[in-house]
């Protein structure tokens, strides 16, 4: 399975899509996410949480980069804008390599530093409320998820 498209028609679908995503995710998954601004990166991120069966309220950690969530398994939501050009490392195979689950936005900005297996989950706007949601899994486990998730 090269890709996953799957077109939501509202805020809701987009969300209850993400936490059918959540409850299929294991330890040590990682996510990358990618869209532009108003594309809905964090109302997918927020589905996601509530299907990993987080219970406080999930916003972008923009400010912060990493926020910590407790669920069925840790969720790990990073933002990694404003790491770009810089070599900082903040101990990012700890959180990869973890219990948890990971979501990475501006994932392109720590390419070198991400696991080969993961899913790369690009959204994009094509209407006020539709939304376009590519899936490329890389690796076995992944293109399950996405069958998975496709059904």
């Amino acid at each position: 399975m090269e890709q996953l498209l799957i077109t939501t028609a509202s805020p809701e679908e987009t969300s209850e899509l993400a936490e059918k995503l959540g409850t299929l995710l294991g330890p040590g998954d990682v996510l990358t996410l990618e869209g532009d601004l108003g594309a809905g990166k964090t109302t997918f991120t927020k589905g996601l949480a509530k299907g990993l069966g987080v219970k406080r309220v999930v916003n972008s950690p923009t400010f912060t980069i990493i926020k910590e969530y407790k669920g069925r398994l840790p969720f790990y939501h990073m933002d990694v804008y404003r790491l770009e050009d810089s070599d900082e490392d903040l101990g990012f195979e700890e959180y990869f390599e973890g219990e948890g689950v990971t979501v990475v936005e501006w994932a392109q900005f720590i390419a070198d530093r991400l696991p080969e297996d993961r899913l790369n989950i690009v959204i994009r706007r094509t209407g006020d409320e539709k939304r376009e949601l590519k899936f490329h899994p890389a690796g076995e486990r992944f293109i399950t998820i996405c069958k998975e998730l496709g059904k």
